[in-house]
């Protein structure tokens, strides 16, 4: 690696997460080149050629170890059960890690992880991409600016209509697997949560299996209540033939509603690609929420906020600047395993039926923007 010659990465799996979310993010990222992808599924080979012509493959990571001088970053983008051999086995080939969420599962292997990549000097991030959503951006702005006084109740919906099962190991009920929502929606909600008011002291959930032939978890509320007193109500859920707010947060003197999911997975999915100059995760001045007090903004009542637009892109360009020495790891593993710590907690409190309360961990990071 050399200070201006791209950082050369490779990617390990090329289904969803590794098809529409890394390899398009990396290519569009100055400094970032998709070197490899790791798939044996020549269909899938056949994809990432035409998407990032050049492309090298290897059909096992293993590969990958035995020419580890020729890259300088690799992610994790296979199913949950991997990610901790395969994040061990990079960093101990001498390469810097990212991993999608969630990184592990449980909070102890993400310290474990933490401290293998502190002892070998390395990069180990966790693509947490919601940090960098449309509506979060934007709200954590209104909370930063006091536009809604002190934070009282804090709710956010990650809702579904898919009455029908998917298939694949996301459904599984085997542990091993690491599936269900309260793992795969759920890590998106609780950080989100965390990074906007701080360290959870108390976690109850309420967690159920509703579609028919179903194994995991497709219906979660989880409720935290975070050491600063401010209480978070989460819903992740693939049940919902009624979608309420993304967003609803109650504060001493005003409350912001959004409805909507942020934009960028839909544009990503559809084949748009972020590009430098061109607008992107802009959204409909139609889906803008409100802010207010004491009117419904679904009779028109409050005032619309722009909405910030949507940046991902923001995440990959801190990695490389984090890789290079220049910048910040974006997400750690010890954020990481902080919010893996809620969602032990909220599966001991649906299995047990009450709260579980959280001590603070002598190794924790501070997530809070």
């Amino acid at each position: 690696m050399t200070a201006t010659a791209p950082l050369r990465v490779a990617l390990i799996g090329y289904g969803l997460a590794g098809s529409v979310f890394h390899a398009p993010l990396v290519a569009a990222t100055d400094g970032l080149v998709l070197d490899t992808v790791v798939t044996s599924n020549e269909e899938r080979r056949a994809d990432a050629r035409a998407a990032c012509p050049g492309v090298r493959f290897a059909a096992a990571p293993d590969e990958l170890w035995e020419r580890a001088d020729e890259l300088d970053l690799v992610v994790i983008a296979s199913p949950n059960k991997t990610h901790v051999p395969l994040a061990t086995a990079a960093l101990r080939a001498g390469l810097p890690v990212v991993v999608d969420k969630p990184i592990a599962g449980s909070a102890a292997e993400a310290r474990e992880l933490a401290a293998l990549a502190e002892e070998r000097g390395l990069l180990l991030s966790v693509f947490q991409n919601r940090r960098w959503d449309s509506d979060f951006r934007t709200l954590a702005a209104l909370i930063a600016g006091g536009e809604l006084g002190e934070v009282q109740r804090f709710e956010s919906r990650f809702e579904r209509w898919r009455p029908r099962l998917k298939g694949g190991w996301r459904e599984s009920g085997d542990p091993q697997e690491i599936g269900g929502l309260l793992y795969d929606l759920g890590s998106h909600v609780v950080d989100q949560a965390l990074v906007l008011f701080g360290p959870a002291v108390q976690v109850y959930a309420e967690s159920d299996v509703r579609r028919p032939h179903a194994a995991a978890d497709d219906d979660t509320f989880i409720a935290i209540t975070h050491a600063d007193g401010v209480r978070s109500h989460l819903y992740v859920s693939a049940t919902t033939a009624q979608l309420g707010p993304r967003f609803r947060v109650l504060g001493s003197t005003a409350g912001y509603v959004k409805y909507g999911l942020d934009p960028q997975e839909a544009a990503l999915r559809d084949g748009l690609r972020p590009s430098a100059g061109e607008p992107w995760g802009e959204e409909p001045e139609e889906l803008w929420g409100r802010i207010g007090s004491g009117e419904s903004p679904l009779t028109g009542g409050g005032t619309p906020v722009r909405t910030l637009p949507g940046d991902y892109p923001a995440y990959y360009a801190a990695v490389a600047a984090a890789v290079r020495g220049t910048g910040d790891n974006p997400v750690t593993a010890l954020q990481a395993a902080a919010t893996l710590e809620v969602l032990e907690a909220a599966r001991r409190s649906a299995r047990e039926g009450g709260a579980v309360t959280l001590l603070p961990h002598p190794d924790a990071e501070e997530q809070r923007a």
